[in-house]
């Protein structure tokens, strides 16, 4: 067994093919193929169950996913160290992220590490709760991982860093007569009449907007969106008015949104969750400047 062997291998579960993983690799199909036969004798398990002109993961393989990860991982740590002796000269640093986080701390971080790192790369990865970042951590897919939660976290196995709490607030087209006012509290009873532009069950965003519309008044939900990159447009357009993460309000502010805070609202806690070990140079450095700015952070509560 070899390093190229387990590139391979993830290769073809990543693009879900012999011929898409090696035309990524700029390999030959026969050659990767062969690599993959090789490598089945050599462990004494099938990876791969060939299905018509597909493929699908074996029991066998689905097990060896995390520790091949670890492995390469692992081997571009030593690159990198050896090549790292006097800082960081290359690299990826690879970050789950839920979207509320991933505007921020996300956009700091990564600020502060490219000013400080320019030579290394920054791969944000999609998830949407915190069991896929948690599992995305856990698997090797990613690094480190960012989300937000209703409580704080304590997750077994992964070491977990309280970055910030995120207070909710409301994002609204400008009112000139209205009662949403830029940087003025409001309760949510001072929404009644409003329409709300809310994200599908089970996210604490969403259980804050059903809250209020239980209240009555006329309250009601006139949009529902998956995509968090919708809700700005959609408030701009006037459409509705939105209950967002503090995270959300230097870019609703600076795209002509007034932004709200709502009394005695609930917070996101926003945490970053890692491996205990394995990290690479670069990770070890993304992780050193959360920490930083958590801190920072802590102080101006």
């Amino acid at each position: 067994m070899d390093a190229r062997q387990l590139e391979y291998f993830l290769a073809i579960v990543e693009h879900g093919g012999f011929s898409k993983a090696a035309a990524a690799l700029h390999v030959a199909q026969p050659s990767l193929s062969q690599a993959m036969a090789n490598l089945e004798a050599d462990l004494g398990v099938a990876l791969f169950h060939r299905v018509g002109r597909g493929v699908v993961l074996s029991e066998a393989g689905a097990e060896l996913l995390e520790p091949s990860r670890r492995v390469l991982r692992d081997m571009t740590a030593v690159r990198d160290t050896a090549a790292a002796l006097s800082g960081l000269h290359g690299g990826t640093v690879e970050v789950a992220t839920m979207p509320s986080p991933g505007i921020e701390p996300l956009t700091t971080l990564v600020q502060r590490f490219a000013e400080r790192y320019p030579a290394v790369t920054v791969s944000t990865q999609a998830a949407f709760t915190p069991d896929e970042v948690v599992s995305m951590v856990r698997s090797g897919a990613c690094e480190l991982g960012l989300l937000g939660s209703a409580s704080p976290v304590a997750v077994s196995g992964l070491d977990v860093l309280q970055v910030e709490d995120q207070p909710f607030v409301v994002v609204a087209a400008p009112q000139p007569h209205g009662p949403i006012r830029d940087d003025m509290a409001i309760r949510p009873d001072e929404l009644a009449g409003q329409k709300l532009i809310a994200s599908r069950p089970g996210s604490l965003m969403r259980s804050i907007v059903d809250e209020i519309t239980a209240g009555g008044s006329g309250t009601g939900i006139v949009t529902v969106v998956d995509h968090r990159t919708s809700i700005l447009p959609l408030v701009l357009s006037g459409v509705g008015v939105a209950v967002l993460p503090s995270s959300w309000t230097w870019l609703a502010r600076r795209c002509g949104a007034v932004v709200a805070p709502i009394e005695h609202t609930a917070h996101l806690h926003v945490a970053m969750v890692s491996l205990p070990a394995h990290l690479t140079p670069a990770a070890r450095a993304f992780l050193a400047l959360t920490t930083s700015l958590a801190r920072q952070r802590a102080q101006k509560k």
